[in-house]
């Protein structure tokens, strides 16, 4: 296993793990027009980030992988542009460290990230 596929593994199986570790900071940021909950969201995110995660440490799954964590980082994209609309509206978000211009650079970060996953997924 390539260094850049251990650290893509490491990197959503933690995420995913956060979703059940700090519930309340991923379920401020569901955007309130989400037809799932976000409880739900949440747990459904963090199950699917850990599985993601888990699939890339596979050759086997690899593939399936590449494609379950694009689909996911395109999934979760509207939450990021809430946080950047609305950054006001996000419970426990410190406006003082956290500066908007930080929300908004996360939204190309984005595509930064399915560009690693297709990267690091291939043989």
């Amino acid at each position: 296993m390539r260094l850049s596929q251990r650290l893509l593994a490491a990197f959503f199986t933690l995420a995913g793990v956060m979703h059940f570790v700090k519930p309340g900071y991923y379920r401020a940021i569901v955007p309130p027009q989400s037809p799932v909950p976000p409880k739900e969201a949440v747990e459904i995110s963090g199950v699917a980030e850990f599985a993601g995660g888990l699939a890339v440490i596979d050759e086997r799954t690899r593939p399936l992988a590449r494609w379950w964590l694009i689909g996911l980082l395109a999934a979760i994209f509207p939450a990021n542009v809430y946080m950047a609309l609305k950054p006001e509206e996000i419970k426990g978000l410190d406006l003082e460290r956290v500066k908007p211009w930080m929300l908004w650079a996360r939204l190309p970060l984005q595509g930064l990230m399915m560009i690693w996953v297709w990267r690091a997924t291939r043989d």
